[in-house]
C-alpha cells in the first residue's frame, strides 16, 4: 500500500504539478494578439516568441539532459525558478512595452525583453520542467512505462485546455492593463504548484543508479549499442510528426472558421487540447500492450495520412459550411492530429528506453528533444509559407481565408507523414521492452 501511494504523491502528482504548469506556453494563441497591440507591434513579430521558447525548450532539454539524469532536484528547481522568472520578466517587459507605446514611440527593447524573457529564460525552464519527471515516473511504473510517460507529459496538453479560458477571465475582467497583469498573478501561481512538485518529486527507495566506470559506458556508448539508423530514424519520425501537427493545430483557428464553425472556435480549440492530452496517455498506455512499441507510430501515421486524405480528396475546408459529413471530416482530422502529436511525445521515451535501457534515458531522451527544437521553429513558419504564397484570400463566412492553402497545408503534411511511415518501417527495427 505503501508503494501505491508512494508512486502517485512521489511520482505522479508532482509530474502533473510541473507539467500543467509549464505546459500553458500552449496558450500563446490566447494572448499573443492582446500584447501585440498593446505594445504596438505586429503580431507577426510578437510570434517569435513562441517560437523561440519552443526551440530553447528543445536545445534545454538537449543540453541539461546530464544534469536531469544526476540530480532530479535540482533540475526541477531549475525549472520552477526559470519558467517563473520568464514569467515575470515577460510581464515587466509587456509594462514597459505598453508605456512607451502610450507615449508615442514602440520599444524594440521591450520587443527583445519578451523574447528573451518569453524565449529564452522560459525555454529552459521548459526543458528542463519537461524532463525531470519521466524517468522518476518510468522507475516507480516499471511494469506499465507508457502509462507512466502517458501521466508525465498528460499535464502539458491538459494545461491549455484547463489555463486557456482562465486566462481568457483574466483579460476579459481586469481592464486594458490585464495583458501584463495576468503574467504577473500566473508567475505566482505557477511557482507555489512548481515549488509543491519540486518538493515531491522523487525517484522509488532502493533505486541505485548505474555505476559508469568510464565515459565509455556513457550516453554515446548506449546510442553505438545498435546502429544509429534506429536513432536517426527515431528522431526525423519524432521531427516530422511534431512539424505537421504545429502546421495544422496554427491553421486550426481559421480553418475552423471556413467551414463556418467560428462561433465554436474556442470550444473546439478546448475539445482539440483535451485529444492532445487523451493521445498522450492512450497512445503511450497502448504501447504498453504491444510487442513492439514502434507500432504506435505507425498507427499514428496511418491515421494521420488517411483522416488528411479525406479532407483532401473532397476538399471539405473550402466546401464545408453546411455541409455536415464534410464539416465531420475537418474535426476528425483536427482531433486525430492533435491525438497523434501528443502520443507521439509520450511515446518516444519509453521507445528509447526500449532501445537503449534506463541507464541514460534522461540525457537521450533530452538530445531527441532537440527535433522539437527545430520543428517548433520549422512548422508554423511551414504553415504560413505554404498559406501566404498558395491559393488566395477571400472573404469566407465574414471572415478574409485562405481555403486553398489551408488545403495545401494537409497535402504537404500528408507527404511529410508518409516519409515518416517509411523511416518507421525501415529504419527503426523492433526491439525487445526492457
Amino acid at each position: 500500500m505503501k508503494n501505491i501511494q508512494n508512486k502517485w504523491i512521489r511520482g505522479a502528482i508532482p509530474a502533473l504539478l510541473l507539467h500543467c504548469s509549464i505546459g500553458t506556453v500552449y496558450c500563446w494563441s490566447i494572448f499573443s494578439q492582446e500584447i501585440a497591440n498593446y505594445i504596438g507591434f505586429s503580431k507577426g513579430a510578437i510570434e517569435w516568441a513562441f517560437s523561440f521558447a519552443i526551440f530553447f525548450l528543445g536545445m534545454s532539454a538537449a543540453c541539461l539532459g546530464k544534469l536531469v539524469e544526476k540530480n532530479i532536484h535540482r533540475s526541477s528547481l531549475i525549472s520552477t525558478i526559470t519558467f517563473t522568472l520568464g514569467m515575470l520578466g515577460t510581464s515587466f517587459f509587456i509594462w514597459y512595452g505598453g508605456k512607451c507605446f502610450a507615449s508615442g514611440t514602440p520599444s524594440v527593447l521591450a520587443l527583445v525583453g519578451i523574447y528573451i524573457s518569453y524565449g529564452f529564460v522560459m525555454g529552459i525552464g521548459l526543458g528542463t520542467g519537461y524532463l525531470s519527471p519521466v524517468k522518476t515516473l518510468m522507475l516507480w511504473f516499471k511494469d506499465n512505462k507508457g502509462l507512466a510517460t502517458g501521466l508525465a507529459v498528460a499535464g502539458f496538453g491538459a494545461a491549455k485546455a484547463i489555463a486557456s479560458p482562465i486566462m481568457q477571465a483574466m483579460l476579459d475582467n481586469m481592464g486594458k492593463d490585464g495583458i501584463y497583469k495576468m503574467f504577473y498573478i500566473l508567475a505566482i501561481v505557477y511557482f507555489v504548484m512548481m515549488m509543491l512538485g519540486h518538493f515531491m518529486l522523487a525517484k522509488p527507495e532502493g533505486w541505485v543508479e548505474p555505476q559508469k566506470k568510464s565515459k565509455a559506458e556513457g550516453v554515446r556508448a548506449s546510442l553505438k549499442s545498435e546502429p544509429i539508423s534506429s536513432y536517426i530514424g527515431i528522431w526525423l519520425m519524432f521531427y516530422i510528426n511534431i512539424t505537421c501537427g504545429l502546421a495544422i493545430i496554427s491553421q486550426e483557428k481559421m480553418i475552423v472558421k471556413c467551414i463556418g464553425l467560428g462561433a465554436f472556435a474556442g470550444l473546439i480549440s478546448t475539445i482539440s487540447a483535451v485529444f492532445n492530452a487523451a493521445g498522450r496517455v492512450g497512445f503511450s498506455t497502448w504501447g504498453d500492450k504491444l510487442k513492439d512499441r514502434n507500432s504506435v507510430f505507425k498507427w499514428i501515421f496511418v491515421l494521420s495520412i488517411v483522416s488528411s486524405l479525406a479532407v483532401i480528396l473532397s476538399k471539405a475546408i473550402a466546401n464545408g459550411a453546411s455541409n455536415a459529413l464534410l464539416i465531420t471530416f475537418v474535426l476528425a482530422v483536427i482531433f486525430i492530429v492533435n491525438a497523434g502529436y501528443g502520443g507521439g511525445f509520450s511515446n518516444v521515451p519509453t521507445l528509447l528506453s526500449d532501445h537503449y535501457g534506463m541507464g541514460n534515458i534522461s540525457a537521450i531522451h533530452g538530445i531527441t528533444l532537440s527535433a522539437w527544437a527545430f520543428a517548433g521553429l520549422s512548422g508554423n513558419q511551414l504553415a504560413s509559407y505554404i498559406v501566404k504564397h498558395t491559393g488566395e484570400f477571400i472573404e469566407v463566412n465574414g471572415v478574409q481565408a485562405n481555403p486553398a492553402g489551408y488545403q495545401n497545408v494537409f497535402i504537404v503534411t500528408t507527404i511529410l507523414y508518409a516519409v515518416a511511415m517509411l523511416l518507421c518501417c525501415c529504419l527503426v527495427k523492433p526491439k525487445a521492452k526492457q
